[in-house]
């Protein structure tokens, strides 16, 4: 006896492929190719406009309250007038660049991740578990005044940015496990000590370095330091030779050292405290603590 198959329903048949397909592309996550810009609050916005603009040799334009600092193509930082009341970090928020922020939108939506700032002008913003403002910038927008090329820029590349991680494991289900960063190194000031964990962009080189140190209350200056921004180079050589071109003044602007990645770095210190660690591409030393596991930015990348 022949057995007939029950069939579904025509209307139920498409309602079912459609939800599977909005599935399917609710899980599908835009590629996140590097960094857009570094947002930093200022106390004092006449000198850290000759710190970025003098110093690091930064073209600039102004816009909605927003100093932006032209790094290069598709990358800027931003300095803003500190708010009141002040909050204990001077790194205001960070962003990264994606082939698809509608998309991306759509897809943490779907995570249950709450829009902090919905999509407008190609970005839109949430808040990462700890607290940290987060935007992400479609391909291609155009920021007002940018981009604009200065002769006197020491660096035309941000390769990484970093703060202060109180509970790794709950930032790491945001950015690891959700966006799909990748491990990149991991080290410390001290052999078999994890102090910093850098995981890079999924599609790009950029990458996010977690400042793993258990302080209750920072003061300034260590928020400063672990909260930072890294600016890329193929010679240190040329960082110090274009600060000195500069005029920049103090010890630190000619301090080279060798970082525990074995990449050559040198800081200098807005006035506001946050550190702008100079850092050469590829490692001239060996590397302590664990491998390099990704590959390494250049001056210019194809995003």
């Amino acid at each position: 006896m022949r057995r007939v198959r029950p069939r579904l329903p025509l209307s139920l048949a498409l309602c079912l492929l459609l939800s599977l397909s909005g599935l399917s592309l609710a899980q599908e996550r835009p590629a996140i190719t590097g960094i857009a810009f570094i947002r930093m609050y200022t106390a004092d916005p006449a000198a850290s406009a000759i710190f970025y603009g003098k110093t690091l040799g930064l073209g600039h334009a102004e816009s909605d309250g927003i100093t932006r600092y032209s790094v290069n193509d598709l990358q800027w930082l931003e300095v803003e007038a500190l708010p009141t009341p002040a909050p204990a970090s001077r790194l205001a928020a960070i962003g990264f660049t994606t082939h698809d922020a509608p998309a991306l939108e759509r897809f943490l939506k779907a995570h249950n991740v709450v829009i902090e700032q919905p999509l407008a002008h190609g970005i839109f913003a949430v808040h990462d578990p700890e607290g940290n403002l987060v935007y992400f910038v479609q391909e291609g927008t155009k920021i007002p005044g940018l981009p604009i090329t200065s002769p006197n820029a020491t660096s035309h590349r941000i390769i990484h940015t970093g703060f202060l991680v109180k509970d790794a494991a709950t930032e790491d289900r945001f950015y690891k496990d959700l966006l799909g960063f990748r491990p990149y190194w991991h080290g410390g000031m001290q052999e078999g000590k994890t102090d910093w964990v850098s995981q890079q962009v999924p599609d790009g080189t950029d990458w996010l370095e977690y400042m793993l140190y258990d302080i209750a209350t920072p003061s300034a200056k260590q928020l400063g330091v672990l909260n930072h921004l890294s600016l890329g180079t193929n010679q240190m050589s040329d960082v110090v030779a274009s600060l000195a071109r500069n005029k920049c003044e103090g010890p630190n602007c000619a301090k080279t050292q060798m970082g525990k990645d074995g990449k050559v770095q040198l800081n200098l210190f807005d006035p506001d405290l946050t550190r702008v660690e100079y850092m050469e591409f590829k490692p001239s030393g060996t590397p302590c603590c664990s491998p390099i596991l990704g590959k390494a930015p250049t001056e210019a990348e194809n995003r």
